[in-house]
């Protein structure tokens, strides 16, 4: 497969396709989806990023965030790339869509059209050295916390999308 990712409008047609790097030079809009995986005990999976990564490395960033690659289905992109990441695999349920630009650091670009995922896991994931180079359980307040205290921890999209998945899947007081 290649590494060409769909470029589409902000209506979510496609409009062509282009190569990774490129899309992320030129800033050009494009899918991508971010997947949060949660625990019983309300907690985040988090992973940090592989020191070499091209953009974003060593920042901790949500259980999964990737693209649908060209001749890929979302489902399929979803589930091949958490098993990919994480070594895991689980049931995601869309929670909303959202669109962002930022630049970032060594001259990248995310210009992202970005559907949120929502799904449960209670086993270790295994994760791949390439791409991840650790990651932890952490209480969504708690983290929600340290978004605020501590951003530049965490990669740009976490920090952008945080609020609305909280406000999706907040816990009532009583159930903690």
């Amino acid at each position: 497969m290649n590494d060409d990712l769909i470029l589409v409008d902000n209506d979510d047609n496609i409009v062509g396709y282009a190569d990774k790097l490129r899309v992320h030079q030129e800033g050009l809009l494009h899918r991508a989806f971010s997947l949060f995986i949660m625990n019983q005990n309300n907690e985040l999976m988090l992973q940090k990023r592989a020191a070499n990564k091209y953009h974003s490395a060593g920042l901790w960033a949500n259980t999964c965030c990737s693209h649908p690659l060209k001749g890929e289905v979302q489902k399929q992109a979803i589930h091949n790339r958490i098993m990919f990441e994480m070594g895991f695999d689980c049931e995601l349920s869309e929670l909303f869509r959202f669109t962002y630009y930022a630049e970032l650091d060594q001259g990248m670009i995310e210009y992202e059209l970005d559907r949120v995922y929502y799904g449960n896991y209670e086993g270790k994931p295994t994760p791949n050295p390439d791409e991840v180079s650790d990651w932890r359980w952490m209480n969504i307040e708690a983290l929600k916390k340290d978004l605020e205290n501590n951003p530049e921890r965490y990669v740009y999209w976490l920090k952008e999308e945080f609020d609305e998945f909280y406000e999706k899947i907040k816990v009532p007081e009583n159930n903690k």
